[in-house]
């Protein structure tokens, strides 16, 4: 059995969480994990100008994605930031290429996940999942999000993000902020949450 996990970053904020719900994808038996990305569509001269070089050179060994690894997968968690409470273009832009998988059914019973983050607490992190799902529930994908039994989700002793809808973390308006323990407690649980029930329906 094998989760991937897609993701666009661009600050490397995306990343850090996807190697966090790796880890919690790893603390199932049996359950294979992959990080992969979709193409930026940023040239590198920009990336550099806004301050996104160092995080992008940080993720410059994790392979690019192509629409096969969505249907070699038996779950998939998609990590992306938020644009104005919806996904990156760039994310959106490789799904809008699935338009063949979803005549062909591809991803019809596989489990889908979704994580997120915004420089703001409230920058559109739930709306952004929650449109991700109609996504997902348009290629008939299993959705699965992060459920209350995670405690960290209703912690009150600190700004963090996180919500029923999936993990989530606030980058600050200058992307300094990097996710907070909890968030990537949030973030892992939520790996290993998708990777129990991807066990559950396809061993």
């Amino acid at each position: 059995m094998k989760v991937l996990i897609l993701i666009h970053s661009i600050r490397g904020h995306i990343y850090r969480m996807a190697k966090a719900v790796a880890e919690g994808v790893k603390q199932v038996d049996g359950v294979e994990v992959e990080i992969k990305r979709v193409p930026e569509q940023i040239s590198p001269e920009v990336l550099e100008q806004i301050g996104a070089g160092p995080a992008q050179r940080e993720m410059a060994d994790v392979p690019i994605a192509t629409l096969d690894d969505l249907v070699a997968a038996d779950g998939i968690i998609f990590g992306t930031g938020t644009r104005f409470g919806n996904m990156s273009s760039q994310m959106k832009s490789f799904l809008d290429q699935s338009g063949g998988l979803w005549a062909k059914g591809s991803l019809v019973g596989k489990v889908g996940s979704v994580f997120t983050s915004s420089a703001t607490q409230h920058g559109g992190q739930e709306t952004t999942i929650v449109s991700f799902h109609m996504v997902l529930m348009h290629h008939g994908m299993v959705v699965v999000g992060l459920p209350y039994s995670f405690q960290g989700q209703s912690s009150m002793d600190d700004i963090t993000g996180g919500s029923p809808y999936g993990a989530s973390t606030i980058t600050g308006g200058n992307g300094k902020r990097m996710p907070s323990p909890n968030e990537l407690d949030g973030a892992r649980y939520q790996g290993e949450h998708v990777a129990k029930i991807v066990k559950k329906l396809f061993a």
